[in-house]
């Protein structure tokens, strides 16, 4: 099994409920049973405070890299990534467990 690992940080004045992080909260919380090759999913607001802490988080696993691949260049989660692009930036961690 894949682990995939996403943190978003929000850009500099960009807030939660701003339209457009509504909008790409949105878009991966309904990626969850439309895209096959997932096998474990959760995303959420991060709770912490802490001025290292990223604002979000995506935790999912796929079956083996090439599922992951699918589920990389499928055309929902590209919209996904779309829209996240315009206010955040983010980190991954794919490691096998």
């Amino acid at each position: 099994m894949i682990r995939h690992l996403v943190l978003f940080r929000l850009n500099e004045g960009v807030e939660r409920d701003d339209p457009r992080v509504v909008a790409g909260a949105e878009a991966f919380r309904s990626l969850e049973g439309r895209i096959p090759e997932i096998r474990f999913w959760e995303c959420a607001w991060n709770i912490s405070d802490r001025p290292i802490a990223y604002d979000f988080a995506i935790n999912s696993a796929f079956d083996d890299a090439h599922a992951l691949r699918r589920y990389v260049e499928h055309p929902e989660h590209q919209a996904g990534v779309g829209l996240w692009r315009e206010f955040a930036t983010w980190v991954i961690a794919d490691y096998e467990f």
